[in-house]
């Protein structure tokens, strides 16, 4: 769990994380919303997939990558647990 809170703990993630609430994308479409390098574009999409948030698959030539939601479902319903 530490290092879904570690990827959490990001802006940037957070970002990406919104983005692909809304559709599937490649790191290059991931990119272009972003004024930073594709390089840090990687590194970050890589902590979010070693958190599990996100998925990975590769078409053609490109990697797309889409929202992992039952790993926030497992954490939402711990957090729940700890109210009682």
């Amino acid at each position: 769990m530490n290092l879904l809170f570690k990827a959490l703990n990001d802006d940037t993630r957070r970002q990406i994380l919104e983005f692909l609430k809304e559709k599937d994308m490649t790191a290059g479409e991931i990119a272009e919303k972003f004024n930073i390098s594709k390089p840090s574009i990687s590194h970050h999409l890589d902590i979010l997939k070693r958190a599990d948030l996100v998925t990975s698959e590769k078409k053609g030539q490109f990697v797309e990558y889409a929202i992992n939601t039952t790993i926030l479902e497992d954490v939402m319903k711990w957090i729940i647990t700890l109210k009682k």
